[in-house]
């Protein structure tokens, strides 16, 4: 054990001493750098990309949305954004941030725009999903980031995953930024852009931390760029756990209502749950509950309903059920 320990140890300290190498940090700056650049391919994927991912987002596929995320360019200038960071690279840092503040510009406005012309009233779940960022997508920003970084360093990882992974946070928050303008919705745009700002700031400290673990930038050169990251990523914690909370106390909402649907008295079992929504800006919050019903629900049902959630929640709440009456037809039922 203690021999197996050891090996892996100096493995370690060979993989960053190789690293540590003018020549190699060299190596590493130039390819990052010509990642970073501005040029027709990279407005070329942004354009193509941006449009599968709008239109997967508007369809609600996820499996178009997926195709958008494997040629989505904008992980290319992030991880330059990072490593300049970290080296005091002035001009490779605005190179990147160009290449990454015009691309998401583009991509919001051509997302508008297409969201203009289908003018959908009511939009699915895969864009609606993007409005409410929680830890999670915190957590999975950062994992992405420390992938992508670690590609770099690691020749045997593949690029493309590490790519996929990012663009999987990026391009269709994005769209769906722009989509929610086209709707004049504020609170789908707002949420789109916490959770891209989110991603961003979690995938750029993720890639900055790697650099730093793997030998490229020493701790003490790097101590200030990665402080300024990790504190802009901070602020982005108090909403984001705000919205997990809620998150947590939606899934115990659903199950409470399930249960009055179910065992809460035989009032309740002739209703199925269909799907729910909870307004929690307003207060109380307002849950909208789309049932099933086979008889006709009474306003007398509904507070019964209300207080039993209320009761179960230890909170005050208002109900709305949304009843779709079931209608039975047999060939023996006689015509109207």
């Amino acid at each position: 054990m203690k021999e197996l320990l050891a090996h892996w140890l100096h493995r370690v300290q060979t993989f960053r001493y190789h690293r540590r190498t003018t020549e190699s940090l060299n190596q590493l700056i130039q390819m990052l750098y010509a990642e970073s650049h501005l040029n027709v391919p990279y407005v070329v994927l942004i354009v193509t990309s941006c449009a599968i991912a709008t239109f997967g987002l508007l369809s609600n596929s996820a499996a178009v949305i997926i195709g958008a995320m494997v040629i989505a360019p904008l992980m290319l200038p992030i991880r330059g954004l990072a490593l300049a960071a970290l080296v005091g690279e002035f001009k490779m840092f605005w190179q990147a941030a160009l290449a990454l503040i015009v691309g998401s510009l583009m991509a919001i406005g051509m997302s508008w725009t297409i969201g203009v012309m289908v003018g959908l009233e009511v939009y699915g779940s895969e864009i609606m999903a993007r409005s409410q960022p929680n830890l999670l997508d915190l957590g999975i920003a950062v994992a992405a980031g420390a992938v992508s970084a670690y590609a770099v360093a690691e020749p045997r990882v593949s690029n493309t995953l590490a790519g996929t992974a990012i663009a999987v946070a990026l391009m269709p928050p994005v769209c769906t930024i722009g989509l929610g303008m086209a709707q004049l919705n504020a609170r789908l745009s707002i949420g789109a852009t916490l959770l891209y700002l989110t991603n961003l700031l979690g995938i750029t400290l993720a890639c900055m931390v790697v650099f730093v673990i793997v030998g490229y930038i020493p701790l003490h050169q790097g101590r200030r760029p990665l402080t300024i990251a990790t504190v802009l990523t901070g602020l982005l914690v108090i909403p984001l756990a705000i919205s997990f909370t809620r998150l947590i106390e939606q899934a115990r909402l659903q199950n409470q209502v399930r249960k009055a649907l179910t065992r809460g008295t035989l009032t309740f079992q002739r209703l199925d749950l269909l799907g729910m929504e909870t307004d929690w800006v307003r207060n109380p919050p307002v849950v909208r509950v789309n049932v099933r019903a086979r008889e006709p629900v009474t306003s007398k049902q509904v507070a019964l309903m209300e207080e039993f959630i209320q009761q179960r929640m230890q909170r005050p709440f208002r109900l709305v059920l949304q009843v779709s009456n079931v209608e039975e037809v047999t060939s023996e039922t006689p015509l109207p």
